[in-house]
């Protein structure tokens, strides 16, 4: 069956299990190699974006493990804060231009006149397709086991079309649109995601028994794309029954797709359920842009004691990384980094306090160094 090439997150996960990497493969076992074209070593450009609070001290540890590991990618680095009115040009230029961005955290202000930069950026530069892994890691303990969810989330309309204004003093509207075109890209996406990466269902997430034609249309465009992919099993949720079943059975999902501020809650959800946010990787992917940062609670930039003490969890924007080299195609320097990270979660000699330990940022980054093969 012939299928248009989508925009893809390179080799996200092995499929077979998250925790596929925590122990060293065996040489004599080894997979078919990977061939690389002419030049394919070459040292990539990356923007980077420290960001605000805890994102400089977590960019920082994803920026020492690179070096360690002789990654080959070299960072561009350009100051941006949650509170300026819109993002400099030339970060937008210089996104562009390398095709990749690894960011921190932006402050997002809650209410006045200044816009979130997380969401001018993924306008700015069509990043339609947000996506968050949230599965459990060996030996952090969690309340529920088998949790394997990528919510794949609409990134550029629905309530996040910023369409608002005042009708009459003490009264305001806001407007939540739905497209067919951003909808059955956004399924097509979801769908291409679980054949290239071996999943085995996907569920749309909606409100349509409420909203009717807005989540109806959405409905209508991935069921229609559904009939193009007959060994993917395709159901359908409401969100609060969504909710609901994360919290009490969530090993029954596997790829997740939603609308915009849908995607942003069961994302959190299914991380909190999975480890926390603090672990969670995730990116942004659009035609020809990726934006990698941590997955869930991407605007959570921490607070001044976490980053007075330097005691930030840099676990999330490390496996954001490792997917960020997967999407570059170096897949055995993201197999290396990802393996060094799962393995001092799983020996528990280095936690942040959000983990239960009392490691700072740099105890973490030294430990996942020194995991390094």
């Amino acid at each position: 069956m012939a299928r248009r090439a989508l925009p893809i997150f390179k080799q996200l996960t092995c499929r077979s299990s998250p925790t596929s990497f925590a122990v060293k493969p065996d040489p004599n076992t080894r997979f078919v190699t990977y061939m690389p074209r002419p030049g394919d070593g070459a040292p990539r450009p990356v923007t980077l974006i420290p960001g605000d609070g805890i994102g400089p001290l977590v960019t920082n540890a994803v920026e020492q493990v690179m070096e360690a590991m002789h990654a080959p990618v070299y960072f561009e680095r350009y100051d941006v804060h949650g509170d300026m009115q819109r993002v400099p040009p030339e970060v937008l230029d210089s996104i562009r231009k390398n095709k990749v961005c690894l960011k921190g955290g932006l402050r997002t202000p809650v209410g006045g006149g200044v816009n979130s930069l997380n969401v001018q950026l993924r306008k700015e530069l069509d990043l339609y397709a947000s996506l968050v892994n949230c599965f459990n890691l060996p030996g952090l303990p969690t309340r529920h086991e088998n949790v394997d969810i990528v919510v794949i989330r609409e990134n550029t309309e629905g309530e996040y079309s910023g369409l608002e204004h005042e009708v009459v003093p003490g009264v305001v509207e806001s407007l939540k649109v739905i497209t067919k075109f951003c909808s059955e890209r956004i399924a097509k996406y979801a769908f291409e995601y679980a054949y290239l990466n071996n999943r085995k269902k996907v569920t749309a997430v909606h409100k349509a028994n409420i909203m009717k034609l807005a989540d109806g249309l959405f409905l209508e465009s991935c069921r229609e794309v559904a009939t193009k992919y007959p060994s993917i099993k395709y159901n359908e949720i409401i969100v609060d029954n969504c909710c609901m079943q994360l919290v009490s059975k969530p090993e029954q999902f596997d790829v997740m797709v939603t609308p915009n501020l849908y995607g942003n809650l069961v994302a959190n959800t299914a991380a909190g359920i999975a480890g926390g946010t603090g672990v969670m990787p995730g990116g942004n992917v659009g035609a020809d842009h990726a934006v990698f940062e941590q997955g869930a609670s991407a605007g959570n930039v921490g607070n001044e004691k976490i980053t007075d003490q330097k005691k930030a969890n840099p676990v999330a924007l490390l496996l954001s990384s490792a997917m960020m080299l997967r999407h570059l195609q170096f897949p055995s320097f993201a197999d290396r980094l990802e393996t060094a990270v799962k393995r001092v979660i799983s020996e528990g000699k280095h936690r942040t306090k959000d983990l239960g330990g009392g490691s700072t940022t740099q105890e973490v980054v030294d430990a996942v160094i020194a995991n390094l093969d």
